[in-house]
């Protein structure tokens, strides 16, 4: 459906003429194809005074063929300059009256092509006087897509100091999320965010896959969710008349794999938690799990380490990396301290073996925290206190071990102390990036432990684990004992490249609707739950 004229600004009004302007001339505004042989960052990089440009009337070697976004242009006279960004950067144009037919540098290329307008062309490649490398599009020139829409032109200026000033840039974050192409077109650097994700989650399948783990596909819609504490999202299948769940985890499914024989398996996916929104937290989000047969949660400390320690490289050239004023080195191995000693030492109190009750009174009258509340049970009363006192403070890489067993109901029961069990958790910047069991594998323990879950359910926690009767099944055949290791990948591409919210790691973050969007904006910004 076309906008009204009544709708739309001016320069989008103008634009629309333009485009019937060239259309009357016999030019399609959006042709098929065309032939790109070079990039901007390759020719940039590549070109070579004495090899490209020699002297005399020798015609240069160079010649390219490439496409690209108009983002500046300079019409003096006969003759133009104009800027032309691709995927990997920007490089200069030159364009003169002569190098196309008839009369269409005067009323196309000047009259009818803007900011915006993507264009392909071909022709050999100079350095200017002013010493900057430029493609001249003199063998063939053609406008590929028409800018219906104007972008907004961000734009540097040099004061008589030599200092930079930018200007116009798009900042508005709303504005960034919503329309993430055009942030993609404005802020290069954006651009660059995402590549170092993509270069993030390779890291991770090649490491995974050297290590002759085999990386599987689980059910997203799935009848009985599991894996994790959390609110699923949940949907109906007409076919079956029967009400399905989107995956809050992949554990459950990864780990009858283990049953059926392979000894290590992994996934790379998406989850869904019907949660709020805020600076750490998209409903839709990326997980990497990873279960390893035979082994334990000690064993899986190194091998996260290790892994850690080769995805910083891959993206700074080395395990440090700058992150809001501090330097973080994922240099193994990584500080270790338990969970109920990293209480004592935040909060001076021994939680330890404490009931239910003291550990109320601590949080409440003692810590005066503020999201508790009366009919919490011990497990989420110990996670507030340790999310409140504990984790923010821990900005170096560091586990976290052996959690009470009312926090873990999928974890296998410690080898040597009393009501804990074998997990850690690994804090980096103050948030959780990874998550680690000794696998629980006694299918009577784990069939208590999800009675314990359904009874917190019947009681109003909407999180607690339901009985997922297939799984226990699965482990009555026997599961062999094993590691497992969750990370989180939005939130540790935030750490790894420097960013405050976890929308600036996801190209399409989930919004309210736009009418809502100042609320959302507003409530993304205040939460940092």
């Amino acid at each position: 459906m076309s906008a009204s004229s009544a709708e739309l600004t001016e320069q989008e009004q103008r634009r629309r003429e333009e485009r019937e302007a060239l259309e009357a001339q016999g030019i399609d505004p959006y042709p098929y194809a065309w032939d790109v042989d070079a990039h901007a960052q390759e020719i940039i990089d590549t070109f070579d005074d004495d090899k490209h440009q020699p002297d005399g009337d020798e015609e240069p070697p160079y010649v390219v063929s490439i496409a690209g976004r108009i983002t500046s242009m300079r019409v003096m006279g006969k003759s133009a300059f104009f800027d032309v960004q691709d995927s990997t950067g920007t490089i200069q144009a030159y364009i003169r009256k002569n190098d196309l037919p008839e009369d269409l540098y005067d009323e196309v290329f000047t009259e009818l092509l803007d900011i915006g307008d993507i264009v392909g062309l071909k022709g050999h490649v100079f350095r200017t006087r002013m010493g900057e490398v430029t493609v001249r599009a003199g063998d063939d020139f053609q406008l590929l897509a028409k800018s219906l829409k104007p972008l907004p032109v961000v734009k540097e200026r040099e004061d008589e100091e030599g200092n930079v000033e930018v200007y116009n840039e798009v900042t508005d974050k709303e504005f960034r999320y919503r329309q993430r192409y055009v942030d993609l077109v404005v802020n290069p650097e954006v651009r660059d965010v995402f590549r170092k994700r993509s270069t993030l989650i390779r890291t991770m399948r090649d490491f995974l896959d050297d290590r002759g783990y085999l990386e599987v596909e689980t059910p997203v819609l799935q009848p009985v969710y599991g894996g994790a504490t959390a609110r699923p999202f949940t949907t109906h299948h007409n076919a079956l008349d029967m009400e399905l769940f989107l995956r809050i985890a992949d554990e459950l499914y990864l780990k009858r794999l283990l049953v059926g024989g392979f000894d290590g398996v992994y996934e790379i996916s998406k989850d869904f938690r019907n949660e709020g929104l805020s600076r750490f937290h998209n409903p839709e989000f990326t997980m990497m799990e990873l279960y390893v047969a035979y082994k334990d949660y000690a064993w899986m400390m190194e091998l996260t380490e290790t892994l850690l320690g080769a995805i910083a490289t891959a993206l700074h050239d080395e395990p440090e990396f700058e992150w809001q004023g501090h330097t973080i080195s994922l240099e193994p191995p990584f500080e270790r301290v338990t969970f109920f000693d990293a209480i004592e030492e935040a909060t001076g109190f021994d939680l330890y073996q404490a009931d239910r009750d003291r550990v109320f009174d601590v949080a409440k009258n003692e810590l005066h925290l503020d999201d508790i509340d009366d009919d919490m049970g011990l497990g989420k009363l110990l996670d507030e206190v340790f999310g409140e006192t504990v984790e923010p403070s821990l900005i170096q890489p560091t586990f976290v071990i052996d959690y009470p067993v009312e926090l873990s109901p999928l974890a296998k029961k410690h080898r040597d102390e009393e009501g804990l069990v074998e997990r850690f958790e690994l804090i980096i910047a103050g948030k959780e990036v990874a998550n680690a069991f000794s696998e629980l594998n006694d299918p009577q323990d784990q069939r208590e432990r999800f009675e314990e879950q359904a009874a917190m359910r019947a009681a109003g926690d909407d999180e607690a684990t339901p009985i997922d009767e297939d799984y226990l099944r699965a482990m009555e055949y026997g599961m062999p004992p094993a590691a497992g290791l969750g990370i989180g990948v939005d939130r540790l591409t935030m750490i790894l490249t420097g960013q405050e919210s976890i929308r600036d790691v996801i190209l399409f973050p989930l919004l309210r609707p736009e009418q809502g969007a100042a609320a959302d904006e507003e409530n993304a910004e205040n939460d940092e739950a």
